[in-house]
């Protein structure tokens, strides 16, 4: 958390408020671990007088398309949020980045846990990156026919599989079991004993509750917010995650509450078999 649906949101928010604005430089900066490359220095005199070109994502990466061929790569990881903000907002405690823009506002990255991570890319760079990621599972190239030959033959159960970003980028932990319960698939299946039937289900499944909420504005829990500050609204429509002990909307049973892969997972056990 955040996921495809909160990044794509926060690459949009900050598309729509900093396209075509300069970077006048860092204004802002006590945690310089988080500055992946180059150093400290490097990324100050880099970063200082480029334009912002266009704001994109990839996987769970905002990519801010900079003049003279740089891309700055914000990775928000589990608490980080990037706003735009007024020249008069305060810095909090969490706030571990500002770049200042050139009428005045101010690009913030907050982070409670300190994990998120930013880097400044040169083309090799961003290259780089790109090829850690699988398919975009909201891209044209990810069919139901791409879908199936990255579960045949393989042994991994479906979810971890689906956590993967090195096959399919930008999935997480809420989407990935609200797809599988959506397509009635536990998530402790082997991703081979998938049936094409269900696979196909699958694939639409994630797109839908991808697609859902990217419409709603991603999910709010604790520290997610858009390219504004606001929470988002889609947390209030899950059918499974963070539902542990209540009844299922679709067949009344319990939704149980297990770890899989290291990461606390929800499930119906009567709508999902084994």
């Amino acid at each position: 958390m955040p996921e495809l649906p909160e990044v794509e949101t926060v690459a949009r928010d900050l598309a729509a408020q900093a396209n075509g604005r300069t970077i006048t430089g860092v204004e802002w900066l006590d945690w310089p671990r988080m500055i992946e490359t180059p150093d400290e220095a490097g990324f100050r005199a880099g970063i200082a007088g480029r334009k912002i070109l266009a704001v994109a994502r990839r996987a769970k990466w905002v990519l801010a398309t900079l003049e003279g061929g740089l891309t700055l790569a914000v990775h928000l990881r589990m608490s980080g949020s990037l706003v735009v903000y007024p020249a008069d907002h305060p810095i909090d405690p969490y706030t571990h980045l500002v770049l200042a823009l050139d009428d005045g506002r101010r690009i913030f990255f907050r982070d409670v846990r300190k994990f998120g991570r930013v880097r400044l890319l040169d083309a090799a760079g961003l290259a780089a990156l790109d090829a850690h990621h699988g398919v975009e599972p909201l891209s044209d190239g990810f069919t139901p026919a791409v879908f199936a030959r990255i579960l045949a033959g393989k042994s991994t159960r479906i979810k971890p599989l689906l956590l993967d970003q090195a096959l399919i980028a930008g999935l997480g932990n809420i989407y990935v079991d609200e797809a599988l319960w959506h397509a009635k698939i536990h998530p402790e299946r082997p991703a081979a004993a998938v049936q094409a039937k269900e696979a196909k289900a699958l694939h639409g499944a994630i797109q839908e509750v991808l697609t859902k909420s990217i419409t709603l504005g991603g999910s709010s829990f604790r520290d997610y917010r858009n390219g504004y500050g606001q929470q988002g609204g889609n947390q209030v429509s899950f059918a499974v995650y963070q539902r542990g002990g209540e009844p299922c909307q679709r067949c009344g049973g319990l939704i149980e509450r297990m770890v899989v892969a290291q990461r606390g997972t929800h499930v119906c056990p009567k709508c999902q078999p084994r």
